[in-house]
């Protein structure tokens, strides 16, 4: 048997192709260790030997393809002359193209009064020299500065207006082209509205005034504000929908709206009762529930009947439920603090107010937003002398008037400006409050109530101002923790020393009693027991009682405890033998009728109730008899 050999047999070297160069050979031994590093030149030469064959290739190829997509072989482009290829470059309509795109000058000319902004800023002093360059009323740019002014005009003179000054303010606001800036004025005063809600009764008045004049100003706010609601109660934008709804309601006070809008925005509101709609709609009826008893009671009452039915179905808040409740109150009370228009505010005589009809699911609405735009007018001087004409007719202003009349307009603004002058006033209430002051400081440095009669009598009361002793009196009696008698002292000697005091005195009785309800329990025990003690003394008329009715209407909770505690004290002072004969005194049965009535039986058991629920039975028999 052979064994195979286990030595290799070298192969034999294949056959290469002929080279122009030789072929490198290996100098070292395979067994002399490892290979010494090669230099990066050997590789770079060879890559670029391989790299060298490869681009002749291509470089034959490239010819052809240029030839074949319609181009000049570049070979051909670079053996032509630099003189040459400039104007064939220039010629290129790619490389204009590609120059004009790119290029500086390229930036159009830009008209600022098409912009949103209106164009960059100007310094006050260029645009003053600017705008006595530009005196052609024709062209856009005096058009344009004229409608800024305009703008900025009709803004400040809303921002400014309040209670004190909307008569002076509105003559001004006439002065501007409210018509031709229409647009700019809804906008204002939605927003200023929107901004300041407490105010809305001020804005609402100003635009009752121009709507008497301009009835198509009126008729654009009215349909912006319903576009407003609406867009808002589908958004359930609350902030915007009360801003909306608020302003409608005081323009029906003013009579800028039917009251029949305001009625379908209630319905909408309550017809799916959510929290946010029902305070919505509880807003609107405390601001127009007013008028809406007094020129239309229907609506009233069916859209109370809507609250109550909400109510008992409890399906709202606490909250919500407990707003729906002081709403009654409030109608309870015949919106006392609620009123439709404040006298101060009530500028616009009915027949000279134009009231619009709107239908709020009606889709025809148009707000215009191209008024709130500057828009250039061909016949802008014509236009602007028709509302000179306007002008002068909602102002008055009458052209050629005498000298005579001149004199005596001149001569009656400088009496005007002498009786101005004579009757300036601190309004401020500095001296008030210093009066109030030392009254207060006077009684409490007192060790005694003779010592603080003597100061007080001795104390400076500017003419008009002495029933600020006697309120002050009071005021620093209820204060205390407790009642202190020196105090009901002070108020018998002085109702004691001159009647006028003691007349005072009485006026403070039926104030308070009117407003007991802002005070505290603690404090209307205190002033009952301070009146109480004037009654028994007989520093002060029993007159004063005749200000009390008892019925369950005409009291509240705090008044009844003011009477409670009065009479109480009363009989604790007189004893209630003699405080039952001066309560059957027959020539002061007048005074007595509010408090023992006898006109009503639901009145006098009432009374009867209140007066054995505080153990004072005995002074009930006549209105016993009366109901026997």
């Amino acid at each position: 048997m052979e064994v195979a050999s286990a030595v290799r047999f070298p192969s034999p070297e294949p056959e290469l192709p002929e080279v122009s160069e030789p072929i490198r050979k290996r100098d070292r031994s395979p067994v002399a260790g490892p290979p010494p590093k090669r230099p990066r030149r050997d590789d770079e030469g060879g890559n670029s030997r391989d790299h060298h064959h490869n681009g002749e290739r291509a470089r034959d190829d490239e010819p052809r393809r240029e030839r074949e997509n319609g181009r000049r072989p570049r070979n051909q482009e670079a053996s032509g002359s630099n003189a040459q290829s400039k104007p064939e470059l220039e010629d290129d309509p790619r490389l204009k193209l590609f120059q004009s795109a790119f290029s500086a000058t390229r930036k159009l000319p830009i008209d600022d009064s098409k912009t949103r902004a209106g164009g960059a800023y100007i310094p006050p002093a260029r645009l003053r020299a600017m705008q006595a360059n530009i005196t052609d009323k024709n062209t856009p740019e005096y058009q344009r500065l004229a409608w800024e002014a305009l703008k900025k005009s009709i803004q400040g003179l809303i921002n400014k207006c309040n209670v004190a000054n909307i008569k002076m303010i509105v003559p001004e606001l006439f002065s501007e082209n409210l018509i031709r800036g229409r647009g700019l004025f809804c906008r204002s005063i939605m927003k200023a509205q929107a901004a300041s809600l407490p105010f809305t009764n001020i804005y609402a008045t100003m635009v009752a005034i121009v709507n008497t004049k301009l009835p198509q100003v009126g008729d654009l706010l009215v349909r912006r504000l319903i576009l407003q609601f609406r867009k808002a109660f589908k958004r359930n934008d609350k902030s915007v929908a009360v801003s909306s709804t608020m302003f409608l309601s005081h323009l029906v006070n003013v009579q800028v709206v039917n009251e029949l809008l305001v009625a379908q925005i209630l319905m909408i509101l309550l017809q799916e009762p959510t929290n946010d709609s029902v305070e919505i709609a509880v807003g609107i009826m405390k601001d127009v529930g007013l008028f809406l008893e007094e020129m239309n009671s229907a609506i009233a009452n069916s859209i109370f009947d809507q609250f109550r039915s909400i109510l008992h179905e409890g399906d709202i808040d606490k909250r919500t439920q407990y707003m729906i409740e002081v709403l009654f109150q409030v109608r309870k009370d015949k919106y006392k603090e609620y009123p439709t228009v404040k006298e101060e505010l009530d500028l616009v005589e009915e027949e000279d107010q134009h009231t619009h009809t709107y239908d709020i699911m009606d889709d025809e609405f148009k707000p215009e937003d191209g008024l709130n735009i500057f828009k250039f007018d061909p016949n802008y001087e014509e236009h602007e002398e028709e509302y000179q004409k306007l002008k002068a007719e909602i102002l008055g202003e009458e052209e050629g008037s005498d000298e005579e009349g001149d004199e005596d307009e001149s001569s009656e603004d400088e009496q005007d400006e002498e009786e101005r002058a004579l009757e300036i006033k601190d309004q401020t209430n500095a001296d008030l409050v210093t009066l109030r002051k030392t009254i207060y400081l006077t009684i409490k440095s007192s060790s005694g109530f003779e010592e603080a009669c003597h100061k007080l009598m001795r104390v400076n009361l500017p003419p008009g101002l002495e029933g600020e002793l006697t309120s002050m009196v009071i005021e620093c009696a209820s204060q205390e923790r407790t009642y202190e008698k020196f105090y009901g002292m002070i108020g018998e000697r002085f109702c004691k020393l001159n009647r006028m005091w003691s007349g005072l005195f009485e006026e403070n009785f039926v104030n308070y009693f009117e407003t007991m309800h802002r005070f505290e329990t603690n404090r209307i025990r205190i002033i009952a027991q301070f009146f109480a003690y004037l009654l028994a003394t007989d520093a002060m008329g029993w007159h004063v009682m005749m200000a009390i009715k008892m019925s369950e209407e005409d009291t509240t909770s705090s008044s009844r405890i003011f009477i409670k505690i009065l009479f109480e004290e009363i009989q604790s002072y007189m004893g209630q033998k003699k405080m039952v004969e001066r309560f059957n005194d027959p020539t002061m049965q007048e005074c007595f009728t509010g408090v023992f009535p006898t006109d009503n039986q639901v009145n006098t058991r009432f009374a009867i109730n209140f007066f054995t629920a505080i153990n004072l039975g005995v002074l009930t028999e006549g209105m016993r008899e009366f109901l026997k």
